[in-house]
This record gives structure tokens, sequence and C-alpha cells, in this order.
């Protein structure tokens, strides 16, 4: 059989395939926004950054007498900053190879990076989510432990449909272990054979290595609020669904005493059902968006999310906290934390554009498949008789509405 000589078009079209079929996270979120990049306004390209508009919300009124509500609509936006790359050179003897050798030396290999690097962007978004299920440090080893997480989505009134769970390889093996013993057939032997968790309690279950840890603050003292009525409404909050929160009683001058992605609840401030607004039996849990450090007194302002919103259609909360009401951190201080995250394919989104073909370049390829794309430039060295080629992607990652996800730990045997 006659050798194939190696093209931009003939790489770029190995590596896209092999970057999605390499791609765990990336395929279970929102794909949708990557047509809006792709189109001209007054035939002007809209930029790196879209502007997304967040559904409004409205309280049912009870009798015949009209309570009229103002629509309030929020937005959102996502922005295609991520520039990602892998460079690589093929001698001239290497030019003439057949595609499948090489794919297996060169291409494939870079493309699992890329794809590391894509579903790694996307896990970190668990940042951005104020749920967080089970006890942290405790392996998910269980249909009850892992029931935790579409439980909560479920009082959370997120959508039963496109669920996906994301676990470590720990939690995931953790999990494996109790299905093997089901006395159901199907489940029991993929479980065994082939490793597989597949559906469970109407979630897609996926392993990834690229599950990040958080490692929680270096907290410590006896933490309250400081102060009553620290209260938002939607509209001064629809766009961040941020506030500040001041805070005392925390040790003294600590640097990093929260971070970004920890999670703390206050006593006696209550979760509600966003539909309904019906309180739930579990405290609100709120996630910090920015790193916080105490002062010398020990306060501390925290940014935090949800904002917290005690009536009306976008209420949070079932009560505004209490001055020197308790504030309990999820985790023990200075110390690391997998995070699987269960979520609803609307919680989080990926958009990956085209590359443009930059003037000047002899040959481009570039191509697209299943929603990924990837350009491929070669540079000629002829002093040293060398190719040399670089791979680009260029995305965009987004938390567009975390409510719809929780992060999920196992629980403690008892």
């Amino acid at each position: 059989m006659a050798n194939t000589t190696l093209t931009a078009d003939i790489i770029a079209k190995e590596a896209v395939m092999i970057l999605d079929n390499n791609l765990v996270m990336a395929k279970q979120v929102f794909r949708g926004y990557e047509e809006d990049f792709a189109k001209r306004v007054n035939g002007y390209k809209i930029g790196d950054t879209l502007t997304i508009r967040k559904p409004a919300d409205f309280t049912v009124r009870d009798g015949a007498a009209m309570n009229v509500q103002d629509v309030i609509e929020g937005t959102t936006q996502i922005t295609v900053n991520k520039r990602k790359g892998v460079d690589f050179q093929f001698t001239s003897q290497d030019l003439t190879l057949k595609i499948d050798q090489l794919s297996e030396r060169v291409i494939k290999p870079a493309m699992v990076q890329l794809a590391n690097q894509i579903d790694r962007d996307l896990m970190g978004l668990y940042a951005s989510v104020p749920s967080w299920v089970g006890t942290p440090g405790q392996v998910v080893k269980s249909y009850k432990d892992f029931a935790q997480a579409p439980e909560r989505l479920d009082e959370g009134a997120v959508p039963t449909d496109e669920r996906s769970a994301v676990l470590s390889p720990t939690d995931h093996w953790g999990l494996l272990g109790s299905q093997t013993a089901l006395f159901i057939q199907d489940a029991a032997r993929g479980a065994y054979r082939q490793g597989s968790l597949g559906m469970i309690g109407g979630v897609d279950t996926y392993m990834d290595q690229n599950v990040p840890t958080h490692t929680v603050g270096a907290y410590g003292g006896t933490p309250l609020v400081a102060g009553a009525g620290q209260v938002s409404t939607y509209d001064n909050v629809k766009d961040s669904n941020t506030q500040s929160l001041n805070t005392d009683g925390w040790t003294a001058s600590i640097s990093g005493l929260l971070r970004a992605g920890d999670i703390f609840t206050i006593a006696g401030v209550f979760a509600v059902n966003p539909v309904t607004k019906a309180t739930l039996p579990y405290l609100r849990e709120f996630v910090v968006v920015s790193d916080a450090s105490s002062d010398g007194s020990g306060a501390a302002a925290l940014v935090i999310s949800p904002a917290i919103i005690t009536s009306g259609a976008f209420q949070t909360v079932s009560a505004a906290p209490a001055d020197n009401a308790a504030i309990t951190v999820k985790g023990t201080a200075s110390t690391g934390y997998r995070q699987n995250m269960v979520f609803h394919k609307n919680a989080f989104s990926l958009v990956m554009v085209d590359l443009q073909e930059p003037p000047g370049a002899v040959e481009v390829g570039r191509q697209s498949y299943q929603g990924c794309r990837v350009r491929v430039i070669p540079v000629y060295d002829g002093i040293q008789d060398i190719s040399k080629w670089r791979l680009d992607v260029l995305y965009g990652v987004k938390a567009i509405d975390p409510r719809l996800a929780t992060r999920l730990s196992g629980l403690p045997i008892v």
C-alpha cells in the first residue's frame, strides 16, 4: 500500500477526532452558544464575549385581583479567552509515514493533553457551585452515597432529564464496587466486566481523572454574622447574583481565611424550593466567590453567592441571617477534597470556535467534529529540513446556572 503524504488538513482531521474521543466533561455540558459566535451583527463579528439573558421568574397570585409583577431579566456572559495549543515537529522522513502510525506516535498524545486541559477548565467551574452534599473526605461507595446528589437536584427543582455525574477515579471505583453485588444482571455485568457505571438514578455517570481537589481556606475562630438585615433584592444582583456579607469572630489577621469555592451555612437560614418557595429541610449553602482574609479584629467581608433574597420570585432563603448567627464552613481548614459534580447539562457551557486562517500562512488545516474545532499550521525550517507544526484550539467555559449542579462526597459509615 502506498504511503500517505501528510498535509495540514489530514493532521487536523485526525487530531479533531482524537480530541473528541478523549473528552469527558466537555461532552456533558451545553454547547449551543457556539452558533451565536459564528453569527454576524450588521456585518460585524460579535467579538470574544456573548451576553446571555437569564430567564425571568414569577410568583403565583391568590384570588381574582391582579397582582402585576415586573419582568426582570438578568444577564451573564461567556467569554472565549482560552487559547491552548501543542507544537511538534517532523523530519521529512516522518512526513511520508502512514497516518495511523503517526496518529499513535504524535497526534494522539498531543490531543490527549489538550482534551485533559479542556476538561480541567470545565471541572474548575465547581468553584461557582453553591451546593455540596455528603461529608468532605468520604468516598462515594454506595447507592445511598450517590443518591444524595440527584435528591438535592430534585429538591432544587432541577429538570430530571440530561443529568450527568463526573466522579474522581477513587469515587468511581468505590461506587463501582457496590454495583457488582447487585441482583440486576445487566448492571452487575457492566460494573464487573467493563468497569462501567452507566445510568444510575437517572444520572449518566462517568469517571474523569481531571476531577479537581479544592483546598479549604485556613479559617479559624468562631465565625458569626456581623449585623442583621444583610439582604439583597434580585433587581440589584440580577447579573452577578452575589453580595457582600459582613462577618466577625474569625481568628485575627489570617490571609487566605476563606478561598474562592469554599462553602458555608448560616444558622437559621434555610434553602427554599425555587419554584414553590417552600422552606426545605436543610440550610442554604453559600459559596465564597473570591478569596477573603480577616483583619486584626477577626472581621471579614465575604463576597458570596447566591445573594440573600428573602421574598419574591427569586427568593433564595427562608429568612435573613440574624446578627451573631453562627457560620459553619464545610470541610476542615487547609484540607483538600475532591470535587465530584452531578449536574444538569445547562449548568455549564463550553464554546469552541474556529481560529481564522492567518494571512501569509501557506497551508492551513481547519477541521471540526462533533463541536470540536482544531487548526493546524505547518512552518518549514529549510536549513534543518524539519517541518514544525502548531496545533491550536480556542474556547471558553462558563457556569451558566450553578443552581443546576451540586458537588458530591460520600457519607461516613454508621
